[in-house]
This record gives structure tokens, C-alpha cells and sequence, in this order.
């Protein structure tokens, strides 16, 4: 059996080239998606770091509104997203609430909606790793089905025993070995992708509790001034 990709190619029937075309794309779209979520997560750590450095005289401050708009300047990092949502929430609410929920709850509950959002956002393209990585096996399983079919109908057609097709079956089996080696980095690249998301998430939920902490604290502050103002 000639192993010459471009023979192998050649001798290949047109569902065997059309399944080992897909195969090919679904290996350069998971390589394509892995690439684009690594710069993604990189730009966005970085772009947290510098966020976090110029956040923290402004959260000893307590300038939210100075605080806020640092917040819309790094739209890529996701540490500023949750904090821009949650301390433009929290301010918004700060003022004059008669009842109903505090800010610091209203503030909550809008980190979670926006941590929702962003976990969404950092899975994206997650699912086409995770199918890619399931079907590809079955994907080159029929092409070797199909190729071991053309080659008994070769028997039957030709005459001839199995040794007369053992190169076509042989050659058939390769579409298994392709779709094996699709499906294996299709579940690493998800497997890698998956812990790397995970970590983001800690530490976004870290980070909201501490500012929901502070927020806390500040908001009794003010609620003890006004009660001893109206007192």
C-alpha cells in the first residue's frame, strides 16, 4: 500500500474525499477557535491587570463615577465589565431609595446577570470543540465503512480474493486514523479552554465579593449618617 498522501488522495472514491475534506475543515476550524479563545483570554488578562492597577486609588476613593468610566475604557477585560456593571448599578441606586431592595442587593443581582454574560461570552465557540471532538471519530468511521464497501464490490465485480482489495481496505482505514486524529486535539483544546474558563470565573467571583463587601460597608456608613442627620 502506497502511504503517499497525494496517491492516497487520488485512489479515494467521492464520499471518501468528501468525508476526508470535512474532516480537514473541522481540524482547522477547532485550531482556528483554540487560537482565537488563547488571545482572547490573553488580552483580557492583561487588560484586567492594567484595570485593576488604576482601580484601586479610586476604589479608596470610593469615586464611582470616575471608577465607572475606567471601567468602559477596558471593554475587553472581564474584570471591568462586571465591576462597570455592578458599580454603575450601585450608584445609580445609592440615591434617594425609599424601599425595596438596597443597592448593595441591586448591585448583586447585577453582577450575577453580567457574570452570566461573560461566562457565555468566554465559551464561545466551546461547543463547536466539544462537537467536533464527538463526531469526528464516527465522521471517519463512515469514510472507512464506505471505502471497505467500494472494495468488496471490487471483489464481486473484478473477482478475486481478499488479498486483491487488502490495499483498498487498508486505504479505507485511514479515514478512521484521520478522524481520530481531529477528534483527540479537538478535546484537548476544550479540556484546556474549559480549566482556563473556570479560573476566570473564580476569580471574577472573588473579586465581586470583595467589592460587594465594600460596598457594604460603605452603604452602612452613609445609611448611619442619614440616620443620625434625621435623628
Amino acid at each position: 500500500m502506497n502511504l503517499n498522501p497525494a496517491h492516497l488522495w487520488a485512489e479515494m472514491g467521492v464520499i471518501n474525499k468528501m468525508v476526508t475534506l470535512s474532516l480537514a475543515v473541522m481540524l482547522i476550524w477547532s485550531v482556528a477557535v483554540f487560537v482565537e479563545r488563547l488571545l482572547a483570554f490573553s488580552r483580557s488578562t492583561r487588560e484586567s491587570r492594567a484595570f485593576a492597577q488604576q482601580a484601586a486609588p479610586l476604589m479608596d476613593e470610593w469615586n464611582l463615577e470616575a471608577l465607572g468610566a475606567l471601567a468602559d475604557r477596558h471593554s475587553a477585560s472581564a474584570l471591568a465589565r462586571l465591576f462597570g456593571a455592578m458599580v454603575k448599578r450601585y450608584d445609580a441606586a445609592v440615591e434617594g431609595l425609599a424601599e425595596g431592595l438596597t443597592p448593595v442587593e441591586l448591585a448583586r443581582n447585577e453582577g450575577e446577570r453580567r457574570k452570566e454574560q461573560i461566562g457565555a461570552d468566554l465559551r464561545r465557540g466551546m461547543s463547536t470543540l466539544a462537537t467536533f471532538g464527538s463526531i469526528a471519530p464516527f465522521v471517519g468511521l463512515l469514510g472507512t465503512v464506505m471505502g471497505i464497501i467500494t472494495a468488496f464490490q471490487g471483489i464481486s465485480s473484478a473477482g478475486g480474493g481478499l488479498q486483491a482489495v487488502s490495499g483498498g481496505i487498508a486505504e479505507a482505514l485511514i479515514e478512521t486514523a484521520i478522524g481520530l486524529m481531529v477528534a483527540i486535539p479537538a478535546v484537548l483544546f476544550y479540556n484546556y479552554l474549559s480549566g482556563r474558563i473556570a479560573t476566570i470565573e473564580l476569580a471574577l467571583g472573588r473579586s465581586a465579593g470583595e467589592l460587594l463587601d465594600e460596598m457594604e460597608n460603605r452603604y452602612g456608613r452613609v445609611t448611619g449618617t442619614r440616620a443620625k442627620q434625621a435623628a
